[in-house]
């Protein structure tokens, strides 16, 4: 019997799998354990989403998929079908990557409408936005929060874990003073122990996007 500790600890976890060699079988496995050890949600790429919902209907994990994932680069118009498309087969979370150039470019009014036109899209569900950090000087990070909130997201996350770096507590912080307690914020990138994942959470995460959920979570029932 997992402890009331550990499962409360596991509803923080967004159990990851995004690597672009994932075959079936690992999906698959993904599933089971997230049903095994009470993640919050399962999160793929688009392809998988419709096999994910299956595996996963009526356990009560959410089913996320990653929007023009890892760059953000696409047009406002393919993240939307994407979004359209991901709901169509039994997704309730996206996480988008924002357009990290439009941003560098200072192109605020492009970042906000691309961001609220997925937004839009993914209504009822909400919307998490990758803001890729480690690409992004401070004063970038606070803009982008700051447009995230106006285009209604629910999320500002971290990272992608396929650039240059992942979610540092320093980060966390400045992206939770910045949004304030009305918006979630999501570290990801690079977690994968207890230790890291439990600074992340006292720094301001409320949820975690890890692909070593499993490891963090047996971390913790010894600790229990």
């Amino acid at each position: 019997m997992i402890e009331a500790s550990v499962l409360k600890f596991a509803r923080y976890i967004d159990h990851t799998l995004l690597k672009p060699d994932s075959a079936i079988i690992d999906i698959k496995q993904l599933c089971a354990e997230a049903k095994n050890y009470g993640f919050a949600s399962v999160f793929v790429n688009p392809c998988y989403v419709k096999l994910v919902a299956e595996l996963l209907k009526g356990s009560g994990i959410n089913i996320g998929c990653a929007v023009a994932f890892p760059i953000g680069a696409t047009t406002t118009r393919t993240k939307v079908l994407e979004t359209e498309q991901a709901l169509g087969d039994g997704a309730n979370e996206i996480d988008m990557v924002m357009n990290i150039g439009a941003l560098k470019s200072k192109d605020y009014d492009y970042v906000k409408n691309d961001i609220a036109a997925v937004v839009n899209a993914a209504k009822p569900y909400g919307v998490k936005v990758i803001l890729e950090t480690c690409l992004l000087t401070d004063e970038e990070k606070v803009k982008a929060c700051l447009i995230t909130k106006e285009a209604g997201a629910k999320f500002v996350k971290t990272s992608t874990g396929f650039s240059t770096g992942g979610a540092t507590v320093s980060d966390i912080k400045l992206l939770r003073k910045t949004v304030g307690e009305t918006m979630g914020v999501k570290a990801s990138g690079g977690i994968r122990d207890y230790k890291t994942a439990l600074a992340m959470i006292k720094a301001g995460a409320n949820r975690i996007g890890t692909s070593a959920g499993v490891k963090i979570i047996e971390e913790l029932k010894r600790k229990a």
